[in-house]
């Protein structure tokens, strides 16, 4: 069963509290191979003094800080949660304007505990107060013990006599101590999703953000490694991974200090949102989730995506469906009948489900092109005259399940929804309308407005038990932002996205396993606050193959593959078994016209579906190893193993199309157990082909020293291998 520690209350728990103790006393958070050690100074300041291996001995943690010789100078610097307006002159981790207009704030201990969740997981929260002012903060260590996984959030409230304002309110404050530090961080745009970047960072503040208020993953994705003393490789060197959980506008500040020791501070970004906050109400801040490794990127992204599988994404470690959609086969022009002919398709190819895309809704403005209709979400009378009870109805004849498409956030100025509630859109009331895509975003801060975008998926829930599958889209920013519903409009940014979650809390209480795929105009929302929501997510537009094995390896790092939406389409010049095969590296789709395959091609897919099925188990929730990589190499490499290490597939690309490239030499498989014997043959053989690879049997031992060659070339771009141990 899953467990969403995050939302529901914790009970029947083994709780540990620590009552004040003014002396220096040291609170160590461990997991399986790490521990991040704090320490209460003598004056009651909360210092982080260590994050590193875990030591056997816990009594050990006492002396670091001497080691380090830290002293009470030295922890302005390595604050756990860093205040402004007191002692430090660094960038804060909180600042806040009192009732009385005073800007200081200092934190002192007042306690701690541990609470047991399981046998897994364990919560730690440290209580802070200002000593003059009647302000709290209450900071959280998630551990996730076997999964070398935390997560990191705040609580604030305070019993002043009128509001306080948050002028920056982080969720996590780290503090590394290495000899250098290497950031490497992505941006982007639409369909250039997750180009990475990589630089040493220097004194002086390195910040990663987004302003853009919805679809806000759009320029920059809230993921970050970094490695110390070196660029860590795949297999070597220390790393942290981090993402910020939260859908909205985030920020993550990187300080090297005069110390030269590097603070981290992330969370939800303060641009444009001083946050009122009334006496005795709590703010809770985002979950900021790392994961820090000594082997390696390759260790670090199993920790996060083993975590991911259990703790967060929905239905983690269950199953997927395979499906067609018709978004690039008929865009907003179809009917009953042109549908019901690809419901057919849809069984033929023989996957699960088929995915009706954008334009089916409007009447008064019908959805003829994405210029309007989006908020009035009753099925067009004349491409459904019978509704979507005949597609649910269609579908269940063929033997295959039916989903819908939807992006309830939005709203055209062409639509019955503008005209009826003007006051419901993010605008600003006296500025010219910005458009993107010809729309504009509905005010989610607004219960009014959460209680209108949950109607709109739970009444298409109601009217069509049958349905089984969302997709629900975002394809627009925020301009001139502004909301006629809050009364501080330093909220609003936040407000919004606790908005959104709401209806989402609310969605998932209802119905809490029907498959959601989370898309944003491609991979605009790509984040944890959201996939906690969700059974998967669209990385991107952009579905030409070379293109998705540079995003798909690089969104792979912080996100598993069951969650990676992958359709095969018509984009690029590659042919359909290489379109398909990289298709499979995650959850598989088809976007394609099936009637107009050829009988051979439609032999193949076919095939491919049966060989994604007997392998998805190690592809959904087996260990990814990645074995060679496209920026560095002619030939991509990427191997899942089962968890039994029974079972493996290996994908190999042709990523480099100039004379005599290929697989020269072997590639060294990992993850496989040494001392058994693996048989290795060709997978995804186009009718008509045969493989120069005889199949054969080896030892897990031969096949991680020795390696074998895929034999990929300019006519075989595309080497599938399975890898199955001989029983």
């Amino acid at each position: 069963m899953k467990l969403f520690v995050s939302k529901f209350a914790i009970v029947c728990l083994t709780v540990v509290t620590i009552s004040l103790n003014v002396k220096a006393q040291t609170i160590p958070v461990e997991t399986k191979d790490h521990a991040l050690v704090l320490r209460v100074s003598n004056d009651k300041h909360l210092d982080m003094v260590y994050f590193g291996g875990r030591l056997a001995d816990k009594n050990e943690y006492t002396t670091i800080a001497k080691t380090y010789r830290m002293d009470d100078k030295t922890d302005e610097y390595n604050s756990a949660y860093t205040p402004a307006g007191s002692r430090n002159l660094l960038e804060p981790a909180i600042a806040v304007t009192h009732a009385d207009g005073n800007k200081s704030l200092d934190l002192e201990y007042v306690d701690h505990k541990v609470t047991k969740v399981n046998d897994d997981v364990s919560l730690l929260t440290i209580n802070l107060k200002d000593p003059v002012y009647d302000f709290q903060v209450t900071l959280n260590y998630q551990t996730y013990f076997d999964e070398n996984v935390t997560e990191q959030w705040s609580v604030i409230k305070h019993h002043e006599k009128k509001d306080v304002v948050l002028n920056k309110y982080a969720s996590a404050n780290l503090y590394l101590q290495a000899g250098s530090y290497w950031l490497r961080n992505y941006h982007g745009d639409w369909a250039k999703e997750m180009r990475p970047e990589e630089e040493q960072l220097m004194h002086g503040i390195k910040t990663l953000d987004s302003k853009l208020g919805s679809r806000a993953d759009l320029f920059q994705p809230p993921v970050f490694m970094v490695s110390l003393n070196k660029p860590a490789s795949e297999d070597e060197g220390e790393v942290l991974y981090g993402n910020v959980e939260w859908s909205g506008n985030y920020r993550i500040d990187l300080e090297v200090d005069p110390a030269n020791n590097l603070r981290l501070i992330a969370g939800i970004n303060n641009y444009a949102g001083d946050y009122t906050l009334k006496p005795g109400v709590e703010f809770t801040t985002p979950k900021v989730v790392y994961t820090l490794s000594n082997k390696g990127k390759g260790e670090a992204s199993r920790n996060l995506q083993s975590w991911a599988r259990k703790y967060k994404i929905v239905d983690g470690e269950g199953s997927r469906l395979t499906l067609l959609n018709n978004w690039e086969s008929t865009y907003f022009d179809f009917n009953e009948q042109k549908l019901a002919g690809i419901l057919k398709d849809t069984k033929t190819l023989a996957v699960d489900l088929f995915l009706l895309d954008d334009g089916w809704f409007g009447n008064k403005y019908p959805r003829n092109d994405d210029h309007a209709g989006l908020g009035d979400w009753e099925e067009n009378k004349i491409k459904l005259p019978d509704g979507i009870a005949f597609l649910t109805k269609t579908a269940k004849e063929d033997g295959v399940k039916f989903g819908i498409w939807v992006e309830p956030e939005m709203v055209n100025p062409k639509s019955e929804l503008y005209e009826k509630h003007p006051d419901w859109i993010v605008k600003q009331p006296q500025r010219p309308e910005y458009y993107m895509r010809n729309q504009l975003v509905l005010d989610l801060s607004n219960p009014k407005v959460q209680e209108y975008v949950f109607s709109i998926v739970d009444k298409l829930f109601t009217q069509n038990p049958e349905l089984a599958y969302i997709k629900w889209d975002c394809n627009s920013l925020m301009y001139n932002s502004y909301s006629a519903y809050e009364k501080n409009q330093g909220n609003f940014y936040t407000d919004y996205v606790r908005g959104l979650y709401h209806v989402l809390d609310r969605l998932r209480a209802k119905y809490p396993k029907v498959p959601m795929m989370l898309c944003s105009g491609g991979g605009g929302r790509v984040d944890y606050g959201a996939l906690q929501y969700f059974t998967e997510y669209w990385p991107s537009d952009n579905t030409e193959p070379i293109e998705r094995i540079f995003i798909q390896w690089e969104y792979s790092y912080f996100y598993p593959a069951l969650a990676s939406s992958n359709h095969v389409t018509d984009w690029g010049k590659q042919p359909i078994k290489f379109r398909t095969d990289v298709a499979m590296m995650g959850k598989l789709g088809f976007d394609i016209v099936v009637g107009k395959l050829k009988p051979e091609e439609l032999a193949f897919c076919q095939g491919a579906v049966k060989t994604y099925k007997q392998y998805s188990e190690a592809i959904w929730h087996g260990d990814q190893f990645r074995l060679q990589s496209p920026w560095d190499n002619d030939v991509a490499s990427v191997m899942y193993v089962d968890q039994a290490k029974g079972s493996a597939i290996m994908f190999n690309y042709l990523v480099n199309n100039r004379y005599a490239t290929g697989s020269h030499l072997p590639i060294l498989l990992k993850g496989l157990d040494p001392d058994k014997k693996y048989t290795v043959s060709e997978l995804n053989l186009f009718p008509g082909t045969k493989s120069p690879i005889a199949e054969a049997t080896y030892s897990g031992k031969y096949l991680m020293t020795v390696g074998i060659n895929p034999d990929v070339r300019e006519w075989r771009t595309s080497v599938l291998l399975g890898v199955n141990e001989v029983k």
